[in-house]
């Protein structure tokens, strides 16, 4: 979790990890992402459920190890510095509040028309983490590895050529990526928290040397300009920011990064 370094709130907003004791009742929204994803197993414990290991879902999709998540510790440019090299997406979880539902009404007419970007619509309720995932892994399939029975590669194949309501309508009926996202689900990874706040997945991918960001509860991908995947952290981290201060003090967010090695 990020918050605030009071001491220097002059010379800006300062990111770093608080201690998980200060946020426990945060924890399992958050806490070891890179590792669930990259299909390491984890157990935390939090006050939406006693503990469990949450599911090695990359491997579970079918993706090979070329490229794995790790940990974005903060927004500032030493924590920046620390995340491996090259990288091709970033996933940001927040929180969603009065201020980003503004924000996002006045985005809607920014989105993208007719992009070669691979986006589909989140239309089954809690599925904000697949939906991020695809987006991510979806836009990067020539750079990952896919086994041969993976059922990423087969769904991403099946829905190349269908627009985003009708890939969302096919995932809807896809039984094995509804299987893995279900263990996720079960986990609470995007289950609102005691205080009745919602948490959001969205990803921000490299596509064609564009950073897009991608948020199925839109009508398309926003492009934020130009990327490279040796930079694309410390731009997407830019975009970022502006999330942390339309939270108006909320300091539960998250990133991960989809870095090669």
């Amino acid at each position: 979790m990020w918050k605030a370094n009071k001491k220097k709130k002059k010379q800006g907003r300062i990111l770093c990890f608080s201690s998980q004791e200060e946020f426990q009742h945060a924890a399992v929204q958050i806490q070891s992402m890179s590792e669930f994803l990259s299909g390491q197993t984890t157990t935390i414990s939090g006050p939406e459920h006693n503990g469990g290991s949450l599911p090695p879902l990359m491997s579970k999709v079918g993706v090979g190890e070329d490229w794995r998540f790790v940990d974005v510790l903060g927004l500032e440019a030493e924590q920046l510095s620390a995340v491996p090299k090259p990288c091709c997406a970033l996933m940001l979880l927040f929180p969603i509040t009065k201020e980003h539902d503004s924000f996002r009404q006045k985005q809607a007419d920014k989105v993208i028309q007719g992009s070669d970007a691979y986006f589909l619509k989140q239309t089954a309720t809690n599925s904000c983490g697949t939906i991020a995932l695809l987006h991510a892994l979806g836009n990067n399939q020539s750079k990952l590895t896919f086994e041969s029975a993976s059922m990423l590669k087969k769904f991403l194949d099946e829905t190349a050529k269908m627009s985003a309501d009708d890939r969302a309508k096919h995932l809807d009926k896809n039984k094995a990526i509804h299987d893995a996202h279900n263990e996720v689900a079960a986990q609470g990874q995007c289950r609102p928290e005691a205080d009745k706040v919602n948490f959001h997945f969205i990803a921000f991918v490299n596509v064609n040397g564009q950073l897009l960001e991608f948020d199925g509860k839109m009508n398309g991908p926003l492009d934020h300009g130009a990327t490279k995947d040796e930079t694309l952290v410390t731009d997407a981290a830019k975009v970022c920011r502006g999330f942390v201060e339309r939270g108006l003090g909320e300091v539960r967010f998250s990133a991960v990064a989809l870095c090669r090695g």
